[in-house]
Formats: structure tokens, sequence, C-alpha cells
């Protein structure tokens, strides 16, 4: 089954850690680059984090540089959100996605992917 499933939201306090997962089917993950995006209440989805498939690339938001990182385990593959440094506008549904062409042009957009996960809550406490 074609599919991508996150995990490890919950609620912490500013400054604190997490460190969401994104479980792909092989089909995906081998294929496919894996991308953050996040939704608060009453705004747009917004582009966080991609790697592309080998690993060898990434990019972030302007608002996460320095505080997230990403990347991927092939044995399990999966790929990881490390948020370090949270605040309280880090506040939103966390979803991970798979894009087939990564590009610095593309990546941003949320019509460049082909699979998306349900979501995982991140509440950040002030």
């Amino acid at each position: 089954q074609v599919q991508v499933v996150e995990s490890g939201g919950g609620l912490v306090q500013a400054g604190g850690s997490l460190r969401l997962s994104c479980a792909a089917s092989r089909q995906i993950y081998s294929n496919y680059y894996m991308a953050w995006f996040r939704q608060a209440p009453g705004k747009e989805r917004e582009f966080v984090a991609a790697v592309s498939a080998s690993g060898g690339r990434s990019d972030f938001a302007d608002s996460v540089k320095g505080r997230f990182t990403i990347s991927r385990d092939n044995a399990k593959n999966t790929v990881y959100l490390q948020m370090n440094s949270l605040k309280p506008e880090d506040t939103a549904v966390y979803y991970c996605a798979a894009g087939r062409t990564y590009s610095s042009g593309r990546i941003y957009y949320t019509s460049n992917y082909a699979y998306w996960g349900q979501g995982t809550q991140v509440t950040v406490s002030s």
C-alpha cells in the first residue's frame, strides 16, 4: 500500500524540542523526495523543509533555519524532522509529503507533491 504516515507530535514548552517521524511505503521512499509542511489555524499550509531522495540536498524555510533539521533513515524508510528551540509560532499541524521533482523553484508549493500524510499536531506553549 502506498502511504505516508506521520507521528511524534505533541505539546512542548517554548525552547523545547520534538522529533517528528514520517514513515513512507518503500515505493514512495525510494523514488520521491520528502518534505514537511505545516498549517496553523486560519492560515495556509506552508513549506517547512525538504530533503532529496538521495539525502544529499535539503532546504528549509527561513523561519526554521538553524532550529530544524531533516534527515532520512534508509533502513526504516523514514524521514525525520528534528525541531529545536521551538517557539509558540511553530504551533501547527505538521504534514509529511512526497514529491517527484526536487527543485528550488518547486519544493515550496503544495501542488508539487503527490502524496500526503494525515498530519500530526505540534503545540508549543509560551
